[in-house]
C-alpha cells in the first residue's frame, strides 16, 4: 500500500482548487453585476441577446459540474447535458421522484403484445411545445426516426450526429440486423406504437431514460443540425423554456406558463451556471451565489455540515466508476494483462482513501442494489501487486510497459476528483513495471474521441444507470455497438446472454442470466469496477422540495426558494 503518496497526491490537489475557487468566486461576483451582452450569448426570440439576465427572487440558480455537449435529445451520454434537457424535455414516461418506479408522462398509458415485441402508448392530448406547436404522435415518431434512422432527412449524420446512445441501448441502427426496433407506427393522434425484433420485456423502462426527451420538429427543421448547440433554440414540452445560452458560463431557463403540469415548475427562471471545480461550487454556495449543487468531494462534507446556512444531500447510490482497458492495444489484448492490472490495484484503499464512507468498491460491474443479480463466484482481483508482477511476466512483459491512461477533466459523482485518482492509479501500476502517462482533454472531445476508432489505450469513466435493471448498466457497456470504446471488442456468448436476459420475463431465470454475465465479464477484465458512490450534494437550507434521484439527474420543477 502507498496510502502515503495517495494523502500526498490528495494534499496538493487540495490547495490550487481553493485559490481557484477565491478567484472563481470573485469573477461570479463581478460577472453576476455585469452587463454580459458582449459574449453573443444564444437567446430565444422572446429574450433579445443584448438583454442582460436579471435574477429576480424567483430566481433558482443551479450549480453543475460542467457544461452541456449539446441539448438534443438523443445525441448525448453525459450527465451535464441530461440535467438541462431535463428541465427543457418531458418523455414518454418518467421515473417517480427519487425512485426508479415508472410514471406517465408525455404518454398516459402503455401495454405489450406478442410477448413483448410490440408495445403500444397511449398519449397525453393537448400539450404543446414552447414553440406553440402541437405534441402528437407525428412528433414522436420524428423524433424517434432521426435517432433510429441513419437515413432520416432530419438526423443530419453528416454534420457529425451519432445518436450512439440509442445504438448502446437497442442494439443498432434501422437496417443494421443487431437493431431491435423494426418499426415505428402512427395510429392516430394520439397513439403510437412500436414493433421491436424480440421480446424486450423492460422496453418502457428503458424508452423513460433521461436521453429521449421529445423535441419540437419544428424547431428541429428550422435549426436544421445547428439544432441544440448555443447558436440554436432547444424547444421540448417540459416545465422551463429554454432562454440563453452563455458558452462557458451558464444556461437560462424561464418558466413555461401553459405546462401541463397544474402548478409547476414552482420557480420563475432556473439558471444552470457551469462551474467544473468541486471546491468553487462550494464556494459559491456558501456565499448566496447558487442556490443549490452536485458532485462535491467526499472530502467537504464537513464544511457542508459546518456551514449553518447549508445543508448535505444525498444523491442514492446508484452508479459505478470504472477503468476500461481497451484489447485493441498490445499489450491490452491479452486478457491476462488486463487482470494483471487489475490485482496491481489496491481498489479498496484507493476507495477509502479518496471516499471514505461514501464509497464503495465490489468486483461487481453493478452497484449493490443489485445484489441478488450478482454471481458469488466473481470475487474480483484481491490486491496482490506479487502476483500481478508474475502474471505480466507470464504475459511476455517482465519489464512492463508504456500506457497512456486517460483521466475526465471535470468532476462526476463517481469520480469527483479524477486527476489525484488517475495519479493513484498510475503510482500503484509504476510498482508492476507500468510506466502511466496521464492525459486528458476538453470534456467534449474525450467523450466523442474515446469513440473513434482505435480509441483511447485506458481511460477513466463511469455511469449512473438510467433505469431500475442491471440491463441499464450491462446493455450500454457491453451488448452490440456499445463497445466503440474499447476497439468494438465483442463476446459473442455475453450478447446472447444479454439478449436472453431482455426477452426473459420470468425474474428467476434472468437472475441466473445476469450471474453468468458477471463472470464472463470478471474474466474478461474490460472495464474495472473500481467505485460505487453516493454522491455528495448541497443546498441552501432555502431551497425546497429537491429530491434526488438514483439516476444521476432529475427535472427541478418542485424546487423553489421560500
Amino acid at each position: 500500500m502507498r496510502l502515503g503518496q495517495w494523502a500526498s497526491v490528495r494534499q496538493t490537489w487540495g490547495i490550487q482548487p481553493v485559490i481557484l475557487a477565491i478567484v472563481a468566486f470573485a469573477l461570479a461576483i463581478l460577472l453576476s453585476n455585469c452587463d454580459r451582452s458582449s459574449t453573443n450569448p444564444t437567446s430565444s426570440p422572446a429574450s433579445p441577446a443584448n438583454s442582460p439576465v436579471a435574477l429576480s427572487a424567483g430566481s433558482l440558480v443551479y450549480g453543475a459540474g460542467g457544461e452541456p455537449v449539446n441539448l438534443e435529445p438523443g445525441n448525448i451520454e453525459d450527465g451535464n447535458s441530461l440535467t438541462v434537457q431535463n428541465q427543457i424535455y418531458n418523455r414518454l414516461i418518467q421515473f417517480k421522484p427519487g425512485t426508479t418506479d415508472l410514471e406517465p408522462a408525455l404518454a398516459t398509458e402503455w401495454k405489450s403484445a406478442e410477448g413483448g415485441k410490440v408495445w403500444t402508448f397511449k398519449l397525453r392530448s393537448g400539450v404543446k411545445f414552447h414553440d406553440g406547436t402541437d405534441f402528437d404522435a407525428e412528433a414522436v415518431r420524428f423524433n424517434v426516426d432521426r435517432w433510429w434512422n441513419p437515413k432520416s432527412e432530419y438526423g443530419y449524420r453528416n454534420a457529425g450526429k451519432t445518436y450512439a446512445i440509442w445504438q448502446n441501448l437497442f442494439g443498432g441502427f434501422k437496417g443494421s440486423p443487431e437493431s431491435l426496433l423494426q418499426d415505428v407506427v402512427v395510429e392516430g393522434k394520439d397513439t403510437i406504437k412500436f414493433v421491436l425484433k424480440q421480446p424486450f420485456t423492460i422496453f418502457p423502462t428503458a424508452i423513460a431514460s433521461g436521453y429521449f426527451g421529445i423535441a419540437s420538429p419544428t424547431a428541429i427543421k428550422k435549426a436544421q443540425a445547428s439544432y441544440g448547440t448555443p447558436a440554436a433554440f432547444a424547444v421540448g414540452t417540459g416545465p422551463f423554456m429554454f432562454r440563453e445560452w452563455r458558452t462557458g458560463d451558464r444556461i437560462v431557463l424561464a418558466k413555461n406558463p401553459n405546462y401541463w403540469k397544474q402548478g409547476l415548475p414552482k420557480s420563475e427562471q432556473l439558471i444552470i451556471r457551469f462551474i467544473t471545480d468541486p471546491a468553487a461550487r462550494l464556494v459559491q454556495l456558501r456565499a448566496g451565489v447558487i442556490d443549490l449543487t452536485v458532485d462535491l468531494t467526499p472530502d467537504q462534507l464537513a464544511e457542508v455540515q459546518r456551514d449553518p446556512n447549508i445543508e448535505a444531500v444525498f444523491r442514492p447510490s446508484f452508479n459505478v466508476g470504472y477503468l476500461a482497458l481497451n484489447p485493441s492495444y498490445e499489450p491490452l489484448k491479452k486478457p491476462e494483462v488486463r487482470q494483471a492490472i487489475a490485482q496491481a490495484l489496491n481498489k479498496q484503499e484507493i476507495v477509502k482513501a479518496f471516499w471514505g464512507d461514501l464509497g464503495e468498491n465490489t468486483p461487481h460491474f453493478t452497484p449493490p442494489l443489485f445484489k441478488e443479480y450478482e454471481s458469488q463466484k466473481a470475487t474480483g482481483y484481491p490486491y496482490n501487486p506479487q502476483q500481478a508482477q508474475q502474471t505480466l511476466a507470464k504475459a511476455g512483459y517482465p519489464n512492463g510497459f508504456e500506457l497512456q491512461l486517460w483521466y475526465m477533466p471535470v468532476s462526476r459523482p463517481y469520480f469527483p476528483t479524477p486527476k489525484p485518482i488517475a495519479e493513484a492509479f498510475a503510482a500503484e501500476l509504476s510498482a508492476i513495471g507500468i510506466k502511466v502517462n496521464l492525459q486528458t482533454k476538453d470534456w467534449a472531445a474525450y467523450l466523442s474521441d474515446r469513440n473513434k476508432s482505435p480509441g483511447f489505450q485506458a481511460f477513466m469513466l463511469g455511469w449512473s444507470g438510467d433505469y431500475g435493471d442491471p440491463d441499464s448498466f450491462y446493455y450500454p457497456h457491453f451488448g452490440p455497438g456499445a463497445t466503440a470504446d474499447l476497439g468494438n471488442w465483442k463476446n459473442e456468448q455475453l450478447f446472447k446472454l444479454l439478449d436472453q436476459a431482455r426477452a426473459t420475463q420470468d425474474k428467476a431465470a434472468r437472475i441466473k442470466i445476469y450471474q453468468q454475465i458477471d463472470e464472463i465479464l470478471e474474466k474478461e477484465a474490460v472495464r474495472l469496477p473500481i467505485v460505487h458512490t453516493k454522491p455528495l450534494l448541497a443546498k441552501r437550507k432555502t431551497v425546497k422540495g429537491w429530491t434526488p434521484s438514483p439516476l444521476g439527474t432529475e427535472p427541478l420543477g418542485e424546487v423553489n426558494k421560500s
